[in-house]
């Protein structure tokens, strides 16, 4: 059976009308991406005005029952928080936030009086490893405030386990030496060259790219 009909070409002719705004189409979805600044959203309604008369056009229906409007502040991407200001207050809050709901189980667990060595360990494998997640990219950025939000979280597993525990300013150091000496000894990473220690062999050299 043939079927012959002036079908609307979707990828072709139905396309963005402004470079704040994309439309990524895939089979019978399609999805609006608008960048709204100033709380200016001017170049959106007229894309979504745009896209309505598209449709009535070549005769198409929009599914508004299954139309949804989500307005996003921040991305996360590998479990990384984005925002459009490039800070980092959206990701420590989101971390805080976690590791907070673990310290639950970390009460829990001492209520069954169970040793603080146990206590400490379940800290590092399940809170720290939150707190500490990706800390040489964002920790370095973050404000003093966001900081003190993840500490206070630690000092309360401190409360908890009747242990000392490592500041998040502490793992943040060794780990960026750690990655820094790693990118010093691999010839073949491209910020090798960067990456010089002094005759001391304990502190790094300061260069600045070209």
């Amino acid at each position: 059976m043939w079927v012959r009909a002036d079908l609307p070409q979707c990828n072709v002719d139905c396309t963005a009308t402004s470079s704040s705004t994309i439309i990524v189409k895939f089979a019978d979805d399609t999805v609006v991406i608008s960048l709204i600044s100033d709380n200016d959203e001017r170049a959106y309604l007229e894309e979504i005005k745009h896209l309505e008369n598209w449709c009535q056009e070549n005769k198409l229906l929009l599914n508004v029952s299954k139309t949804k409007e989500l307005i996003v502040d921040c991305s996360k991407k590998q479990e990384r928080h984005y925002q459009p200001d490039l800070s980092w207050s959206c990701h420590t809050n989101s971390l805080a936030k976690e590791a907070r709901q673990r310290l639950y189980h970390l009460r829990r667990l001492r209520d069954f009086r169970l040793p603080s060595k146990v206590l400490r360990n379940f800290y590092t494998c399940t809170i720290e490893s939150i707190l500490t997640g990706n800390i040489t990219v964002w920790f370095g950025n973050s404000t003093k405030q966001d900081r003190q939000a993840l500490q206070r979280v630690v000092r309360s597993a401190e409360r908890i386990t009747h242990t000392e525990l490592p500041e998040l300013q502490t793992i943040y150091y060794k780990r960026c030496q750690t990655k820094a000496r790693r990118i010093e000894k691999d010839p073949t990473q491209p910020n090798n060259r960067l990456f010089s220690l002094l005759r001391s062999g304990k502190r790094f050299r300061f260069q600045q790219r070209e």
